[in-house]
């Protein structure tokens, strides 16, 4: 599947639709992002494969010719197209302006399409906010949700996908809102949205910002809805699925002020100092203690 008309999607939001054409039987997806993006991306990446080689990730000589590739197409960053007179299966144009309000998939199928609308009012009783499709700014948004709120009334699960998200989401706080409201939170990885780390209770009702909803995946006989993190904390806060004037009181009017703030992704190579920290060095190259210490130790004796 080929996917173009948003270039300026992040690399991160672009993931999410990329990830989902599997519901397709796709093998592939590409998807037509601008070279700006693209090159934000890269050398985000190459700040962190720098910060690995500096912390004695092997093979350091690997990774750095890895780094070399990129700088070399950040210095002439040009992105393959699809061909002018590429001929396709089929085209399918939607258009976003038309969307007013959230979409969901309701159990137990990702095809079981419906509009926030069609399914308000459904009790949840627990909500996952975790797996791949999310990103960091996905919990900065959740949790704006929940400040000040009062502790949820069912079960929240909270998942970073990496130990990197979670990491800069406790330094900003963000974890201090999630434990207030009570929520469960897990060790980074994917938790309820495979079923193999943790599981629901059997035959619950599940709000969960992960991939897929198949049968007995997340917990036996668990009906499971798929949508937004922003959109699963509101049913966190309210134990169901809002109307859509409930959504937009609860999370849109909420969220829109904030929204640069809040969606902003983990650039390393805007990160003073990322590139050389937690440096390793070598045991040749370390001083002597009698050097430190300005005086004659007893070994040196």
């Amino acid at each position: 599947m080929e996917i173009e008309g948003l270039p300026n999607l992040k690399l991160e939001q672009a993931f999410e639709l990329t990830d989902a054409t599997a519901e397709r039987s796709c093998a592939g997806c590409t998807i037509k992002l601008s070279p700006e993006t693209v090159a934000e991306y890269i050398r985000s990446n190459v700040a962190l494969l720098k910060n690995m080689a500096a912390r004695g990730y092997q093979d350091a000589r690997t990774i750095l010719r890895r780094v070399a590739k990129m700088e070399a197409w950040l210095a002439n960053p040009v992105l393959l197209e699809a061909d002018a007179d590429a001929e396709y299966a089929e085209i399918i144009e939607i258009d976003l302006n038309q969307i007013k309000e959230p979409i969901v998939a309701a159990p137990n199928d990702p095809d079981n399409v419906k509009l926030l609308s069609e399914v308000a009012g459904d009790l949840v009783q627990e909500v996952f906010i975790g797996s791949c499709m999310t990103n960091i700014g996905h919990y900065r948004a959740a949790a704006k949700v929940l400040e000040a709120q009062p502790a949820v009334s069912g079960r929240l699960w909270i998942c970073p996908p990496t130990r990197m998200d979670e990491s800069q989401l406790r330094q900003e706080g963000v974890y201090e809102t999630f434990e207030a409201v009570k929520a469960r939170t897990e060790m980074p990885g994917c938790s309820l949205c495979m079923g193999n780390q943790a599981r629901v209770e059997d035959g619950t009702t599940v709000f969960s910002t992960s991939t897929r909803n198949f049968n007995n995946r997340m917990g036996k006989d668990a009906r499971v809805y798929l949508g937004s993190a922003e959109l699963a904390a509101a049913c966190a806060l309210l134990g169901r699925i809002p109307t859509v004037e409930e959504y937009t009181a609860i999370v849109a009017d909420k969220l829109n002020p904030f929204a640069d703030d809040l969606y902003r992704y983990l650039n390393f190579d805007q990160i003073a100092g990322f590139e050389d920290e937690g440096r390793v060095i070598p045991l040749e190259e370390m001083p002597r203690i009698e050097d430190i210490l300005g005086m004659p130790t007893a070994a040196s004796r």
